[in-house]
């Protein structure tokens, strides 16, 4: 027999889409860096801010799963 919530497994299918959104941000960086390193200094910032943002997504998600299990 299972238990637990529909929730847990909503919050790790919409971890997907942060999770793929990092990855293309990081992929992006490191192509531009590669092409031309002297912008390094100048787009890492811009990469962490992407995927702060990217990640915030995620951590919301997990927030909305721990409010659907609270115990009534």
């Amino acid at each position: 027999m299972m238990f637990g919530s529909l929730s847990v497994i909503g919050f790790g299918l919409s971890a997907i889409g942060p999770a793929i959104g990092v990855g293309l941000i990081f992929a992006a960086w490191i192509n531009s860096t590669a092409r031309q390193p002297e912008s390094a200094n100048i787009t890492r910032p811009m990469m962490f801010v992407g995927a702060a943002l990217a990640e915030a997504l995620a951590l919301f998600g997990l927030l909305l799963a721990f409010i659907q299990n609270k115990p009534s």
